[in-house]
């Protein structure tokens, strides 16, 4: 049996009018990095503020480590927040910010020294501890504001989009790192992003939010392999996943593009009926040149826009009456106007109803 680190029971947010969370439950495990993640506005940092107590809830409760903490103040609630906006001191160094919580909380001065010395040492900005911020790179000004987090020795640590700052080679630097210090420490982390890329590679879990609510809470691999509905499936994926319309009718898919035998897909339980429906394609899974082998459906198309991006190149054509992308290989010869053959696999797909957009 897990034990549950954060415990989300009934939750709902109001401001005025306005339901910004509605009915929401999430339980996360002991130890696990759990990722909200979904576009702005969807209500992933509300939810973070309502666990850290920054927010006041309308209605349900908050447990951390079994203990309801629904109306504790931040301070005792065993949790560390890592901002966006690293939310240092400007006036101290580096050493006055990371223990500056430690010494209002009056703690012995040796412990401070050895506190700090341990998450300067973790985080490798030992040389940086008689610094002041202003004199900090972006990425060692984020270091230092996950340090005071981690002095605390809390039980959950809570990151607000603390990457999103920063510029590409320093975001995929620092998140190898934020996944070590993951593996290291083994607290529970909650972490809140709308990058896709930062969900899937630091999260035991992902909870997809929308308008407030939990779309879909599950492992990486399971999000982009079985998303619950249409708008999960748009959303994780880059490029984007292709859509076309057309009908599931005596075990095939009929569209613009043909008919594709639905042998060998996995239907969700009572789910596998005649209807309208939406074929879900990603890029990557479109079969070219020897995957043709194992294709389902094979059709010819045109090269529209080559894209090449050094591991892969990304090509754009019309097929089924609408624009629709394919990743291939980098390798692969292909240029304008070519024709090209294309083939897709009924197991490398997902199917969604057209009128709910709830997977097959």
């Amino acid at each position: 049996m897990l034990m549950e680190s954060v415990s989300i029971k009934n939750l709902d947010l109001n401001f005025g009018s306005v339901e910004v969370l509605k009915n929401l439950n999430l339980d996360v495990h002991q130890g696990e990095f759990i990722v909200l993640l979904g576009s702005s506005g969807c209500g992933k940092s509300t939810l973070l503020n309502c666990i850290a107590g920054l927010l006041d809830v309308s209605d349900g409760q908050i447990f951390i480590n079994g203990n309801n903490v629904t109306w504790q103040e931040p301070s005792e609630r065993g949790i560390g927040m890592v901002f966006q906006s690293y939310a240092l001191y400007p006036q101290m160094t580096v050493e006055g910010n990371l223990s500056f919580g430690l010494r209002n909380a009056g703690v012995a001065k040796e412990e401070i020294q050895k506190k700090v010395a341990r998450a300067a040492e973790i985080l490798q900005i030992e040389a940086l501890l008689k610094r002041k911020p202003s004199e900090l790179s972006g990425g060692q000004r984020q270091r230092v504001a996950i340090g005071r987090a981690l002095v605390r020795d809390v039980d959950v640590f809570l990151f607000d989009e603390p990457l999103s700052n920063l510029d590409a080679k320093l975001r995929t630097d620092l998140r190898v790192e934020i996944k070590r210090l993951h593996q290291q420490l083994k607290n529970t982390m909650i972490y809140v992003t709308h990058d896709q890329i930062e969900a899937m590679t630091l999260a035991d879990r992902i909870a997809i939010m929308r308008e407030g609510k939990i779309m879909q809470l599950a492992s990486p691999a399971e999000i982009y392999g079985r998303p619950v509905n249409k708008y999960v499936a748009d959303f994780i994926g880059s490029p984007a996943m292709n859509f076309l319309e057309g009908r599931v009718e005596k075990g095939a898919f009929h569209f613009d593009g043909g008919v594709l035998p639905l042998a060998q897909y996995d239907f969700s339980e009572g789910m596998d009926g005649d209807r309208d429906a939406w074929i879900g394609i990603r890029p990557e899974h479109v079969l070219v040149a020897e995957g043709l082998a194992k294709a389902d459906l094979t059709v010819s198309v045109r090269a529209d826009i080559v894209e090449p991006m050094g591991a892969d190149t990304l090509l754009w054509c019309e097929f089924g009456g609408q624009s629709f992308r394919i990743r291939l290989d980098g390798q692969f010869e292909i240029k304008e106007g070519d024709m090209i053959d294309i083939g897709f696999t009924s197991n490398a797909i997902s199917l969604f109803d057209k009128s709910s957009e709830i997977r097959l």
